[in-house]
This record gives structure tokens, C-alpha cells and sequence, in this order.
């Protein structure tokens, strides 16, 4: 029996402005089981957050565009329906919780009110008791005492963490297939992060939920995904499962970010290694691997070829025309 909830084809999302057309997404193609929490990592500017609006069809309009590919959700290529279906569809069987909690919420209605509202768009027939007393059992859910209270409470008044789990109990309202996470625990201390973890881990367990974690924080990665996509420049640059990625990563981009993280048994006082250069700009994308300007490991064929996925394994995947050389 075939488990996938989610399946990105080819997708090309593109953004139109005043020097003309950037594809910010390159022929990006994934799938998502049914409760699999699956990764999605890389720099800044890599399209992390562009691939997570696609998915939703909520990429700023007039200048965001999907021009090919299909995203296929349980089945159905949600890019063929009418709007009047995707709102619908938004909510119900796709949710997304949204990178600043502050800027989401709306901030001159009652925390009450925006919950109401995923009731009413999506179940018509519920009275406005039962809606409170939904509100009340969601917010409960997500672990916010005085639940009651807090309806009548206004998004300032909370903190990061309160309002973080306000927008957790939105996207769980309608208990959606897939849950889309756009870096939602950045603002967040420390124990407030561990705190919103666990509870995203035990929430799914419990709806059986696929979870898409967008995150540029590798030890986020590490302790919640089941799989990982990495990003650069708009292409995907590997895919694995997270034991192969940390363990046995064949990009030298991937390896990069992983060199690039803090360990207890590091040497003390020894400078961090980093990535030099930058991510090129998607208006000025050299001919060849994007990476080569950055790869310690270019040679004369990087610039010239544009390497496309390619599997490793059964599970594993990179875009990169020398990995086998590299791994050795």
C-alpha cells in the first residue's frame, strides 16, 4: 500500500520584478509519507520558505508564479483547482505554521476571534458556543493554561512561546495530513524550543501527521526528522535520511554545514570552519554547479554541467558530478 501523502514534481516557481524573471525554484522534486517528518535545510535564500508557500499556493502575488511541475496532494494536482478549492484545501488538509508567530497573528483581534475563524470557514454548521469550546480544548491541547483567559487576550500579550503554540493549535484545528513548519522555533529561547519541539513530536504521533520542518538549524534537523532535503540556490543538492546525512553526507555543500556546527569535543579556542563566499544571486546564476564558486573541490567540467539528482542508494540522493571521487 502506498503511504505517500505529498509528491513535488518538477515544481518551478518563479518571481517576476523590475530586472524580469528569477526562478527561485529549479525543478524541485520530493515526496512525504504519511507521518514522516521530513527536513528541508540550507542557507538563506536557498527557496526554503518559497517551497513551503508553493505547496500552500500562497506565494505573494502578482509576482510569484508556479510555471511547471505539479504537486500532487493524496493524489489530486492541488495546482489544477480553482481557488475557491485551495481555500478549502488550506487548513483542512494542509497547514502551515508560520516563521514569526508576532507578524502571523493579527494583532488588533482577540487570540478567540483568529481561531474562530479556521471553525468557520471550515465547518459551517458549528454554533458559536461550540466553537469556544473547541478553542478552548485546542489551546489546552497545545498546553496553555488558562486557556479560557486567553481567548480574550490579544497576541502582544502573550509571549513567544504562547503565541507559537496559538498558531500550532490554528494549524491543528481541522487536524490537516500535512503540517508545514517554517522555522518555527527561531525567536524562541532555548527551553521554549525543546518545549515546542516535543510538543509538535507528540501531536503528531497522536494525528499520524506528515510534518515539512523548513529550518536552517542542523541540530533541529537531527532531533526531529525522519528524512532530509538540503537546498542551495534554488536546487535540491542532496536528499537522505538524517542517520546518512550526518553520517555519510556526499555533497561537499552538505558537508560544509555539518563542519560548520559547534562540538563539545572541539578543540577550545580553534576558529569554526566556515563556507567561504556566498550564495550567488539567483538573478546572476553561474553556468554549471551553483556551488562551484564555494567548492574547494571545482574543477573545469563544474562549470560546465549542471549535475542533476542522482541516487547514491535506495534512500539516498546528490547533485553532484564527482561525489563518487569525493567519498572515497
Amino acid at each position: 500500500m502506498d503511504n505517500t501523502i505529498l509528491n513535488v514534481n518538477n515544481l518551478v516557481t518563479c518571481f517576476d520584478g523590475d530586472e524580469g524573471r528569477i526562478t527561485v525554484l529549479d525543478n524541485i522534486s520530493f515526496s512525504l509519507k504519511r507521518g514522516e517528518t521530513l527536513g528541508l535545510v540550507g542557507e538563506s535564500g536557498s527557496g526554503k520558505s518559497v517551497a513551503a508557500l508553493s505547496i500552500l499556493r500562497l506565494l505573494p502575488k502578482p509576482a510569484g508564479k508556479i510555471i511547471a511541475g505539479s504537486i500532487e496532494l493524496d493524489g489530486q494536482d492541488i495546482l489544477k483547482l480553482p481557488i475557491e478549492q485551495m481555500h478549502k484545501i488550506r487548513g483542512f488538509k494542509v497547514a502551515m505554521i508560520f516563521q514569526e508567530p508576532m507578524t502571523a497573528l493579527n494583532p488588533v483581534q482577540r487570540i478567540g476571534r483568529q481561531l474562530a475563524e479556521v471553525y468557520e470557514i471550515h465547518f459551517k454548521d458549528k454554533t458559536v458556543e461550540d466553537i469556544r469550546i473547541e478553542s478552548i480544548r485546542l489551546l489546552e491541547k497545545v498546553g496553555i493554561a488558562d486557556a479560557e483567559k486567553r481567548l480574550s487576550e490579544y497576541p502582544h500579550q502573550l509571549s513567544g512561546g504562547l503565541r507559537q503554540r496559538v498558531m500550532i493549535a490554528m494549524a491543528l484545528a481541522c487536524d490537516p495530513d500535512v503540517l508545514i513548519a517554517d522555522e518555527p522555533t527561531t525567536a524562541l529561547d532555548v527551553t521554549t524550543q525543546n518545549q515546542i519541539l516535543n510538543l509538535m513530536r507528540e501531536l503528531q504521533a497522536e494525528h499520524n501527521m506528515a510534518i515539512i520542518f523548513v529550518t536552517h538549524d542542523l541540530a533541529v534537523v537531527a532531533e526531529m526528522c525522519d528524512r532530509v532535503l538540503v537546498m542551495y540556490a534554488g536546487r535540491l543538492a542532496e536528499e537522505a535520511n538524517v542517520e546518512d546525512l550526518f553520517e555519510k553526507p556526499k555533497h561537499p555543500y552538505t558537508k560544509g554545514l555539518l563542519q560548520s556546527i559547534p562540538r563539545l569535543d572541539s578543540p577550545s579556542k580553534v576558529p569554526l570552519q566556515v563556507i567561504e563566499g556566498v550564495v550567488p544571486s539567483l538573478n546572476d546564476l553561474p553556468v554549471g554547479c551553483r556551488f562551484q564558486s564555494r567548492c574547494i573541490h571545482k574543477t573545469v567540467e563544474c562549470e560546465e554541467i549542471l549535475p542533476e539528482m542522482e541516487s547514491v542508494s535506495s534512500d539516498h540522493k546528490v547533485a553532484c558530478i564527482h561525489w563518487e571521487k569525493l567519498a572515497q
